[in-house]
């Protein structure tokens, strides 16, 4: 490779570089930094990054990632400021039954596995069943065929009227938590489809008889139970959420292992009645 495909910063069209002070001035301003603010943490001068920023000064790929890693940018989106800035994107997304994440994929199965008799899934990151453990098929009983189609968004299943919504016991508690959520996490990813996500979700109707009164065990800002009306009777569970550390892949950084725990002995002991009745894994 050339030097100046390693560093076409004198290449570059000007309109590429507005793209990439427009984007680097929406993701400072939503993560509401002033440009001195920023410059210091980058450890650059005001100057430049206002120049960075209009066009007028063309980034080095050093300055480019150490400006998308002061500012938090997810993965997918320092891709895209690399290529807006006229570089090749660094991050690699691949699906995870690419052998190159085999050790990951491993891991993911093994904490799906081991946490039976109790359910637990892989989600991405538009909330999309990656994998899941054979607890939680299980259920599932009565949510629309439909809702259950790849991909299953297990949000829209959980809170669609024909999903699992009116099986939720604390319904009006557990929509709240999972808004509140979602918005975390529009606000770290900027993302439009989360929003959409979010603004479908919020539309959906509440069943007449949901209460918003607030179970006991619930802890405000700890811990939000779940619970769920089964043919076996009333489920409780409280959730926990895993992630891989320091990913270097898209795919990696954007997964997430929702395990869910029995918050009741009837829970635990249905569970483990229900594991006793499935067939040898």
């Amino acid at each position: 490779m050339n030097a100046s495909a390693q560093h076409p910063s004198h290449s570059v069209p000007r309109g590429t570089l507005s793209a990439f002070g427009q984007h680097l001035r929406h993701w400072r301003q939503h993560r509401r930094l002033s440009q001195l603010e920023l410059a210091q943490e980058a450890r650059i001068s005001t100057r430049h990054l206002s120049y960075v920023e209009t066009g007028r000064s063309v980034p080095s790929r050093e300055m480019v990632l150490r400006l998308v890693a002061r500012l938090d940018i997810p993965l997918r989106e320092r891709n895209t400021l690399l290529v807006a800035a006229g570089y090749a994107p660094m991050y690699r997304e691949r699906p995870l039954d690419d052998p190159a994440l085999f050790a990951a994929r491993q891991a993911v199965t093994l904490l799906l596995q081991s946490h039976e008799p109790y359910p637990a899934l892989a989600v991405d990151r538009h909330w999309n069943l990656v994998a899941s453990n054979r607890m939680v098929p299980l259920l599932l009983a009565g949510a629309d065929t439909t809702l259950l189609q790849a991909p299953v968004n297990v949000l829209r299943l959980s809170l669609h009227p024909q999903g699992l919504a009116s099986a939720i016991v604390n319904l009006v508690q557990w929509r709240g938590h999972l808004f509140e959520r979602l918005r975390q996490q529009i606000a770290a990813t900027v993302d439009p489809q989360l929003q959409d996500l979010l603004d479908e979700l919020q539309a959906y109707p509440l069943p007449p008889a949901a209460s918003p009164t607030q179970l006991e065990g619930e802890h405000v800002g700890v811990v939000m139970p779940l619970q769920l009306r089964t043919a076996q009777g009333v489920f409780s569970f409280i959730s926990t959420t895993t992630i891989f550390g320091s990913p270097v892949d898209v795919t990696l950084q954007e997964l997430a292992v929702e395990a869910f725990f029995p918050a009741d002995d009837f829970t635990r002991q249905a569970l483990q009645h229900l594991q006793a009745t499935l067939p040898p894994s």
